[in-house]
């Protein structure tokens, strides 16, 4: 009885894991069939990705995606997704995966599933020239005397309310927006990642802001997907490890984050 017992619970547990198995998305499987990589992305984040001025979504992300489309031999359709709806059309099948500069967070984590991090950055501050030589660090600016803003939705707020509560806080539905408050003297601070604010305090900040440029968060960016998917998940962990070790990642890094010729395609 005892093994008729074990045999039947193992047969059911086969049955089940074969069940789950058939029941499992099959993303690759999907691209292949289609003929293209739907992309998912919102241009507006500076270099990872942005639109040039011929109107054509161009940046680090971009450039990665072009080579993972390569890999999997075919097409690349980058789809343009306001930022507050970016995972919402992911899981809505949208398109097939978030490239957009995103940090990895516990929270997102519950939604979707990340790939292997691809880059390390943190929130750093771009600051109203007239408070060079008062405000030095974020605890400078932990004050109720001081209005500071990020973008909605963004680490950049969440790392705002959490570490600087007590400065009057704003948002922004873009960074450009509220790059341009800080320029014109309505904020006194705008919190976000490194890598947009470093090229956004010569791009535009018109010798009226400074940059404090040593991050104050360490957060991770990687790639989103559909939760249930760990083939699709294995095949961009070996693809970034692939990049990796022949180069062509390095290549991508050098030219958006070391050299600047790709400003004149916005300038």
């Amino acid at each position: 009885m005892k093994r008729l017992s074990l045999l039947f619970v193992v047969a059911l547990a086969v049955v089940s894991f074969s069940v789950g198995a058939a029941l499992a998305a099959d993303t690759l499987a999907e691209i292949q069939k289609r003929g293209k990589l739907r992309v998912g992305m919102e241009p507006g984040y500076m270099p990872f990705e942005l639109t040039n001025q011929k109107g054509e979504i161009i940046g680090f992300d971009v450039d990665m995606a072009k080579r993972m489309a390569a890999a999997m031999k075919v097409e690349l359709e980058l789809v343009s997704t306001a930022w507050d709806g970016i995972i919402p059309a992911l899981l809505t099948e949208k398109f097939d995966i978030i490239m957009s500069g995103m940090t990895l967070t516990q929270e997102r984590n519950l939604s979707v599933n990340f790939a292997e991090p691809y880059i390390l950055i943190g929130q750093s501050i771009l600051l109203k020239k007239e408070l060079a030589d008062t405000v030095k660090s974020y605890k400078d600016l932990n004050n109720a005397k001081y209005t500071i803003a990020s973008k909605l939705g963004t680490t950049g707020e969440q790392a705002t309310k959490k570490m600087i509560p007590d400065a009057k806080y704003i948002s922004y539905e873009t960074e450009q927006e509220g790059v341009m408050e800080l320029v014109n003297g309505k904020i006194d601070a705008f919190i976000y990642d490194l890598p947009f604010n470093a090229i956004a305090v010569n791009q535009k900040g018109g010798g009226k802001i400074v940059h404090l440029s040593e991050p104050f968060t360490k957060e991770p960016l990687a790639w989103a997907i559909r939760r249930g998917d760990p083939d699709f998940l294995n095949w961009l962990n070996n693809f970034m490890q692939q990049v990796k070790y022949d180069g062509v990642y390095d290549k991508i890094y050098q030219k958006w984050f070391k050299d600047d010729a790709w400003l004149k395609e916005i300038q």
